[in-house]
């Protein structure tokens, strides 16, 4: 069964940057839209960013100009570039990938946390 394996996150101070990526872990599965979301503290989970197989893209208000959101389709890996980061950007990101067939994957979700 195929998983999507996060890395990147951590700990940054207001004004800095941090990646994200996330890649599906088997090959051959064909991947319609991968993207990140994330759940601040006391927060419901909120879309950050959306790529499509063909690299259109689609941002919150809240992180367009800062956050970059790219995709190796023959690695199934989607990147997420985050610049001049601030506190409120602090949360637990998840990668997800919408499969052609309709299947949704989530991956186990990374912490960011950005200190002011």
């Amino acid at each position: 069964q195929v998983q999507l394996v996060e890395s990147g996150g951590g700990l940054v101070q207001a004004g800095g940057s941090l990646g994200l990526s996330c890649a599906a872990s088997r090959s051959g599965y064909s991947i319609r839209t991968m993207g990140y979301y994330r759940r601040a503290p006391g927060k419901q989970r909120e879309l950050v960013a959306t790529i499509t197989r063909g690299a259109d893209t689609d941002y919150a208000d809240s992180v367009k100009g800062r956050f970059t959101i790219s995709r190796d389709n023959a690695k199934s890996t989607v990147y997420l570039r985050m610049n001049t980061l601030k506190p409120e950007d602090t949360a637990v990101y998840y990668c997800n990938a919408n499969l052609d067939y309709g299947g949704v994957l989530w991956g186990k979700g990374t912490l960011v946390t950005v200190s002011s």
